[in-house]
């Protein structure tokens, strides 16, 4: 059984997360499954030249210098106490390195003391922050929850309408104001809205935002305040969106927004877009934050709750 935050999956719905995230990361598994396979099958012993390639191969794949020398580093040092026999044992062994990374900082959400569980959605814009937050609602509503979507990114033109477009195709209803309106007034009525219906989970979508935008990194700790006088543990979590396309600057957009944010989470989106899916054992590593769920297309269904077994699995070829 995989456990996932939302609970376990039986094995059919694990089959199939496995298939999904290696269609998904096809094109990093290209690139550096590839260039691992060439590595190790000219490995009659895993030496120094070797380990140097191997290091090479996961920068390449936007691991990251200091995650990619410390993967290195380790299996150096096993390699000293311990004679690797030859390239599918270090495999493994690489394995078992990137998934004890992207596991280490998994934790469960902040406990919900009385409905609803309130998810805030930041990230700068083009990263796919107001479809997720439409995808995410169909996969609470999947899971047999009541969910209200937030539309208080009032700042983006035809933000508000893009989020009813998910809204209509989830099927989950929307509380919004007008373009411009106050971002922590339509909260306000969205929560109060929801704790009347009694609503599992609501979801905010909120302005795209730079750490460098004073004012709209005031407003979001605004919002903040706002939630917690309806629900006063709120937010439960704030979920990082970023585009996996962006590779290493993705990674400094988390540094930023966890320094000002207050993040609890990632949603990397077109994972299926690019060769650099490392990005996810990089954020994972050096920002010390899981990964909690992966955009793989653009249909409704496209969101998948982040599996580490079944990413690294998919990574490697296995």
């Amino acid at each position: 059984m995989i456990q996932t935050l939302f609970g376990s999956l039986d094995e059919p719905e694990k089959k199939s997360i496995f298939e999904r995230m290696r269609q998904a990361v096809s094109r990093t598994r290209d690139s550096l499954g590839e260039r691992i396979d060439n590595v190790l099958s000219m490995a009659r012993t895993v030496d120094e030249s070797a380990l140097e390639e191997l290091e090479m191969s996961l920068i390449a794949s936007d691991i990251g210098v200091v995650t990619s020398a410390e993967i290195a580093g380790n299996l150096r040092e096993r390699a000293k106490r311990q004679q690797i026999r030859d390239g599918a044992e270090l495999k493994e062994l690489l394995k078992e390195q990137l998934q004890r990374m992207l596991d280490e900082n998994v934790r469960p959400p902040s406990a919900v003391a009385a409905p609803p569980e309130v998810i805030m959605m930041v990230g700068v814009n083009g990263t796919g922050k107001t479809t997720t937050s439409g995808k995410l609602a169909a996969y609470y509503r999947v899971q047999g929850k009541t969910v209200l979507l937030c539309a208080a990114d009032t700042f983006r033109a035809a933000a508000i309408e893009q989020l009813e477009v998910w809204s209509e195709r989830s099927g989950v209803e929307m509380i919004r104001t007008k373009q411009g309106g106050d971002p922590s007034a339509v909260l306000f009525d969205a929560l109060t809205a929801a704790r009347s219906r009694q609503n599992d989970v609501v979801i905010v979508d909120t302005a795209g935002r730079l750490h460098t935008k004073s004012g709209l990194m005031a407003e979001l700790d605004k919002m903040r305040r706002t939630a917690q006088r309806i629900v006063p543990d709120a937010p439960h979590e704030v979920l990082l969106v970023l585009d996996a396309t962006t590779g290493q600057n993705g990674l400094q957009q988390a540094r930023q927004f966890t320094e000002s944010a207050g993040v609890t989470g990632i949603v990397l989106t077109k994972l299926d877009g690019t060769a650099k899916g490392g990005i996810a054992v990089a954020i994972a590593r050096e920002m010390k934050l899981p990964v909690r769920f992966v955009g793989t297309g653009e249909a409704l269904e496209d969101l998948l709750p982040f599996d580490s077994e079944a990413f690294v699995n998919s990574l490697l070829a296995a």
